[in-house]
């Protein structure tokens, strides 16, 4: 089991003690620190401007969206960020929801799954650099014709060699269709909540992707990397009760009524009830009855929280069910240490 750094997008400003955790995480013997974006800091910038301080440790986003840029513009700062960094980076992608999409990006946020399959066989294209890049899909036409055009866009090749055409991409996917894209298309898979004890149930979305014929890699080669709050502590309620607000605001408001894509993620996993009476406590307003409503049980069963013999011994569930890395939050040094003891033995 690898070990992956969350520090995920900011907050009204930037945190001031990112590369003191990036650093004490590298020592630690964490394989990737992840970025991540949604709509004020981007994932790209603080990924280069702290990676810098780095030698070892991967590199990696988690996620960057995809109607945030181009495919040949993400093509370029993977690239880029790759080079400067030896081979150490880590693309991880995925398309945000139709509300960020649509009211932040000014896009169209329909036919995800196909907008997602251009999107990477276009990045694909730029990394390997056999031909000029072009693509006849609807969503990202390469060179572009469509109206508006001057009938002058030429197919290109990157100026740029890129140091690897086999960069690592990984999706960050949610629902069965999604995972199974992952699957078929990319590296590995980011899920934002996961569950070891509904692994069956993720099992059969992903043997269904590994099928398809042109499926990149294997499910031996396949990384899976949720995020997961590891917490070494005697306090095991106290500290699942601290998570309860953040879900609440995740399957309450991360997403409209009808398309809410953690709601269902949380309803998958068998808490049906519990997330429609999440939602409606957030729309009414209600936000203390919301997150009230949020069951112990349910951050628990995407979480590691207890003594270290505990954490260890459910450790054993999360290898089962095939996860290779467990993206933990950033925590303070002595925290990520505990972490380090608890699941790599640092």
């Amino acid at each position: 089991m690898k070990l992956g750094l969350q520090l995920g997008y900011w907050g009204a400003g930037p945190p001031v003690d990112a590369l003191d955790r990036i650093l004490e995480a590298e020592r630690l013997g964490f394989d990737t620190v992840f970025t991540a974006e949604a709509w004020g800091s981007d994932a790209f910038g603080p990924l280069a401007w702290w990676g810098s301080r780095t030698s070892t440790i991967r590199l990696g986003t988690s996620i960057v969206q995809i109607s945030a840029r181009s495919p040949a513009s993400c093509a370029m700062h993977a690239l880029t960020i790759d080079h400067l960094s030896g081979g150490r980076m880590v693309l991880g992608l995925g398309v945000s929801g139709p509300q960020v999409v649509e009211g932040w990006y000014g896009g169209p946020f329909g036919k995800p799954l196909a907008r997602t399959r251009e999107y990477i066989g276009i990045i694909r294209q730029v990394l390997a650099r056999e031909a000029p890049v072009t693509n006849a899909g609807p969503h990202h036409p390469l060179p572009f014709e469509g109206p508006g055009s001057l009938g002058l866009g030429k197919s290109l090749k990157p100026i740029t060699h890129p140091l690897r055409d086999d960069l690592p991409i990984w999706l960050g996917a949610e629902g069965p269709k999604n995972v199974a894209l992952a699957a078929e298309i990319a590296d590995g898979w980011l899920p934002i909540y996961y569950s070891p004890a509904v692994a069956s149930m993720y099992d059969g979305w992903l043997a269904e992707g590994f099928a398809r014929p042109g499926a990149r890699t294997t499910r031996e080669h396949f990384e899976i990397a949720p995020n997961c709050s590891v917490v070494v502590t005697d306090d095991v309620d106290g500290t699942l009760d601290a998570m309860r607000p953040t879900l609440a605001f995740y399957i309450g408001g991360m997403g409209a009524r009808d398309v809410n894509f953690h709601k269902q993620v949380f309803a998958r996993m068998g808490y049906e009830a519990e997330v429609e009476r999440i939602q409606e406590h957030f729309f009414a307003g209600e936000r203390d009855a919301a997150v009230a409503a949020v069951p112990r049980e349910m951050a628990a069963a995407i979480s590691l929280v207890g003594s270290t013999e505990r954490i260890r011994d459910e450790l054993g569930a999360w290898e089962d069910a095939g996860v290779t890395m467990l993206v933990v939050g950033g925590g303070t040094a002595e925290q990520l240490r505990q972490v380090a003891e608890v699941v790599l033995g640092a």
